[in-house]
């Protein structure tokens, strides 16, 4: 998926990807969902569980992280998905400046909510 999106959605991909990679040199990529539709798949990043999920939209490329909702989001980047009981995503659109510190704090956070006993509750 991410080498298919030669556009700003690819190179927004590509950035995104190398942050999660750098902020957990633990995490294990994958692409998951293909089907005739979507032949490329899904990237999918985990540790312990997903820690996240990309997507790239006609408008903005979409980070979903599946346990969103129980997760410490002091920079809030999180802006879609905030009404869910369980999921919270971030859009990030053409030109959007990637802050990626708080990217990374993010990730690290996912990871913290993956392999803690939270996970079980």
């Amino acid at each position: 998926m991410i080498r298919k999106s030669g556009d700003w959605r690819g190179k927004t991909l590509s950035r995104l990807r190398a942050v999660i990679r750098q902020a957990d040199p633990g995490v294990v990529e994958d692409v998951k969902w293909k089907k005739p539709s979507r032949p490329e798949g899904v990237p999918v990043w985990s540790h312990d569980g997903i820690i996240c999920v990309a997507d790239a939209l006609k408008n903005a490329v979409r980070l979903t992280f599946p346990k969103g909702a129980r997760m410490k989001d002091p920079k809030r980047l999180f802006n879609t998905r905030l009404e869910s009981n369980t999921v919270r995503a971030i859009d990030f659109s053409e030109g959007a400046t990637v802050d990626e510190a708080a990217l990374s704090a993010l990730i690290r956070e996912a990871v913290r909510v993956n392999t803690s006993r939270a996970r079980e509750s």
